[in-house]
């Protein structure tokens, strides 16, 4: 029973539900935030919030890799907007504002959870494959990541909500830089969500734009063994660590050393062979069951 209830589809119909019903649980605080705001600014920031939900909807309902992306973005930019409301909204009753907030928190646990991780790289998945997602490096969690999606909810947001209210400088700069930037920062972010292993009737394919070059194939009769060590234990002597600071969901895949990987580092790169690779990976269990069936050799080792 506990299993249904932790299983990815059932993490994904809660997501999709609160999703769904958010103009109505959180509606309430927004548009109480919104009063405060002039008409015009008021009418740009209500299309805005209207957008962000359709985006979002679709990227609940179809999950993919860019809708990924757009929810990891649109979903701390509620939360934001939720407590801003809050606080500037002419007292709002309490209960508007604890169901809002709350209500934009647990969408924040909801897209942060592995299955929608999980189920949205598999959107893309053809054929006889699994794709598993890697977990991203956690010093990015500091500042980069926050920074990156400030950058694109200020750029999109800046520009037209100046214009509506006139200020034309603010508008021109929001238009002119913020936009580009919030692209540029966009990209950046879509770049994580294109980060997975994945399982092929040949083998295991790595894909991750941050450490190697172009996706690698490594040949099941390359690999000696699959494992999952505890995430402090030392790497292996030769080995390649592809984790990023990463070890929650390490695996180690021993090699035979006979496959050739381009690994990018500050935008050189430099071809390798190594006898192992260790990398990060989201659902680690699931990846190394589903691999023993693929007929991939698997040890059993402590997990955490």
């Amino acid at each position: 029973m506990l299993r249904r209830l932790l299983s990815p589809w059932v993490r994904m119909t809660k997501l999709r539900v609160v999703w769904i019903l958010l103009p109505l649980l959180a509606g309430p605080l927004a548009a109480a935030g919104l009063d405060t705001a002039p008409r015009a600014p008021r009418l740009v920031l209500t299309a805005l919030l209207w957008a962000a939900w359709g985006i979002g909807l679709v990227s609940v309902l179809a999950p993919r890799p860019v809708g990924l992306t757009a929810l990891r973005i649109i979903t701390p930019g509620l939360l934001i907007g939720a407590i801003i409301s809050a606080a500037v909204a002419n007292s709002p009753a309490l209960w508007i504002v604890v169901l809002g907030v709350g209500v934009c928190v647990g969408l924040q646990l909801l897209v942060t959870d592995t299955g929608l991780a999980v189920t949205a790289v598999n959107g893309l998945a053809y054929g006889d494959e699994r794709r598993y997602p890697l977990r991203t490096p956690p010093g990015l969690y500091l500042a980069p990541l926050p920074l990156a999606r400030a950058l694109v909810i200020a750029g999109v947001v800046t520009g037209p909500v100046a214009a509506a209210a006139n200020e034309i400088a603010i508008a021109a700069i929001g238009f002119v830089v913020g936009i580009p930037l919030a692209v540029i920062a966009a990209r950046s972010l879509h770049t994580l969500s294109r980060r997975w292993v994945v399982l092929v009737p040949a083998g295991v394919v790595i894909v991750d734009p941050l450490t190697i070059a172009d996706p690698v194939l490594v040949v099941r009769q390359h690999i000696h063994n699959l494992r999952g060590p505890l995430g402090t234990d030392p790497v292996p002597s030769g080995a390649l660590d592809l984790r990023l600071g990463a070890s929650w969901g390490t695996v180690v895949a021993e090699l035979d050393g006979e496959t050739d990987l381009v690994r990018t580092r500050r935008g050189h790169g430099e071809t390798l062979q190594p006898n192992s690779l260790v990398v990060a990976v989201v659902s680690r269990n699931n990846f190394l069951i589903d691999a023993s069936q693929r007929r991939i050799p698997v040890v059993i080792t402590p997990t955490r």
